[in-house]
């Protein structure tokens, strides 16, 4: 019972870090390397907002999922929307961006180390122990699964309930023909890869209440993210979250039953299983 809550826990964090990427790639067709330092970013900001103005980081993804929202906006029209115009084919984006990402990704590591520096940061929130089922859990990690819960059943809501959700699901499905339907296809990329940074923030968020992290860490988030998407199925929110509680359980299991040095070994033994056995990923569907 103990790994199957702690598990899910970890699995719903992973769930928002996934799903913002699951967008980002899905939709606007950029393979965002720079995902795991726009988490461990918003993991600093609620930090900070917490330690020094006292704004409990649960509210505080009202203020931090925003201005992630209006950086990736930035960071996709300024810098994604030139290499999207350029590009003949998908293929040519997908390599463009992979590289214009990586060097993100070390600009964003390499402003966090001259502002925060080197070393590992945490705080205490809801640090109580609850007991569910006669085991004592982290108040603060539970908090952090309802609130996750809740941020992708909205998202969820908003993708298939709703006439804009649809418009951004019809440009995952085939730029060309939305087009064709007077969807404005640039506008919903750049609104795509903003949600999905927003979405990444707000896990970070979660995240910074129950766990260590340093300026250097980013790049782990990453994969990880990487792994979810691709075996979820790329492009599928479905797919993003049960692989994501996939690996939350599977990381734990190991951590509790094994050995904790061998979470990464189960992480890609499980991505090495699903591309040998699924390898459109579960909910993917297979090229015709």
């Amino acid at each position: 019972m103990d790994i199957l809550v702690t598990g899910t826990v970890l699995g719903g964090t992973y769930a928002l870090i996934a799903l913002g990427l699951t967008l980002q790639y899905g939709v606007a067709r950029i393979m965002n390397l720079a995902n795991g330092e726009n988490l461990v970013l918003a993991c600093f900001c609620a930090f900070w907002l917490y330690t020094a103005a006292s704004i409990n980081p649960i509210l505080g993804i009202l203020i931090i999922a925003p201005a992630a929202f209006a950086l990736n906006w930035a960071i996709y029209v300024f810098a994604m929307k030139p290499l999207v115009d350029r590009a003949k084919n998908r293929g040519q984006l997908e390599i463009d961006s992979i590289l214009a990402t990586f060097g993100l990704m070390f600009i964003m590591q390499g402003v966090m180390l001259l502002v925060f520096g080197g070393q590992y940061f945490s705080y205490n929130f809801l640090s109580e122990p609850v007991r569910i089922l006669g085991e004592n859990y982290g108040l603060n990690r539970i908090v952090s699964l309802g609130a996750a819960t809740l941020i992708a059943i909205a998202l969820y809501v908003f993708l298939y309930r709703t006439r804009f959700g649809t418009a951004v699901r019809a440009v995952s499905v085939s730029p060309q023909s939305a087009s064709l339907v007077a969807i404005d296809v640039p506008r919903m990329s750049a609104f795509a890869f903003a949600l999905g940074g927003g979405l990444t923030a707000a896990g970070g968020s979660l995240l910074s209440t129950y766990y260590t992290f340093n300026s250097s860490m980013g790049v782990i988030f990453t994969m990880k993210a990487l792994i979810i998407v691709i075996m979820g199925g790329v492009g599928d929110v479905r797919g993003a979250v049960l692989a994501a509680l996939l690996l939350g359980l599977a990381e734990t299991a190991v951590a509790s039953l094994i050995d904790p040095g061998l979470t990464l070994a189960a992480t890609y033994t499980l991505f090495i299983l699903v591309l040998l056995f699924r390898p459109q990923g579960i909910f993917g569907r297979q090229t015709a």
